[in-house]
């Protein structure tokens, strides 16, 4: 088994995404005053529940890759049964605004729309990399997945 196997798209998506992020984060830390949403404890409690439910989705398709993809299987249940990238989507539309909106910033809902635009245009590549490994499952798996567009 190669690391690609493991990171798919990962490192593309990361490379485009942390520096924006670095720069934001660095920008919210010297003027805070220009990040914050002022949604109190309503935008507090919406994050909680975001990260409640993005935390975990995240985790579980996490330790999914990291037991099934040596084994040399297609992963088709749990988070992958609801989107094709459950890692990448949890994190994008999840766990990065819920934080945004549980520190009253809306930098995280800028790095979740960058983080799943790099998803978008780094997607692809792990999709036909799939395809041509599992040329007979993966087709079914994707006809097969709840959410395909995310």
């Amino acid at each position: 088994m190669h690391i690609r196997d493991l990171v798919g798209a990962g490192d593309r998506i990361a490379a485009l995404t942390l520096p924006f992020a670095a720069v934001g984060v660095a920008a919210n830390v010297l003027w805070p005053w220009a990040f914050r949403m002022g949604f109190g404890a309503v935008g507090m409690a919406i994050g909680a529940v975001f990260a409640a439910v993005g935390v975990p989705l995240w985790l579980a398709s996490v330790v999914q890759v990291l037991v099934l993809v040596p084994k040399g299987r297609l992963i088709t249940g749990g988070p992958f049964a609801l989107v094709l990238h459950p890692i990448y989507t949890t994190v994008a539309l999840l766990v990065v605004p819920g934080c945004g909106l549980l520190f009253d910033s809306w930098l995280g809902f800028a790095i979740g729309i960058v983080l799943y635009g790099s998803v978008r245009l780094y997607g692809p590549s792990e999709e036909q990399s799939l395809a041509a490994r599992f040329p007979r499952e993966y087709p079914a798996y994707r006809e097969r997945v709840l959410l395909r567009w995310l």
